[in-house]
């Protein structure tokens, strides 16, 4: 990850701003795709779906931005998609 390039976390959406954020896979090295809040050891922290993580994600990012709940998860409708752990294979 470099200073000038912005990575989010490839299944929440957060931006990944510092390698304190970062989750860990099983060897315990870093992962670059994910936050640590969503995966850790290797693994998805929860079993979840798109629409339980936006759910639980919308009023967060609402707060954050100040802005309506339904406006944050019509963003992360069209965001999530593009994100590798809800990506449709």
């Amino acid at each position: 990850m470099t200073d000038t390039e912005m990575t989010f976390c490839q299944s929440c959406g957060m931006p990944l701003m510092n390698s304190e954020v970062l989750g860990t896979e099983e060897d315990g090295t870093v992962s670059e795709d994910f936050c640590k809040f969503c995966y850790d050891k290797g693994d998805f922290v929860a079993e979840m779906t798109m629409e339980d993580m936006i759910d639980f994600c919308a009023p967060k990012v609402a707060e954050a931005h100040s802005m309506d709940i339904q406006d944050a998860k019509k963003q992360m409708e069209e965001f999530f998609p593009s994100l590798k752990r809800w990506q449709q294979k």
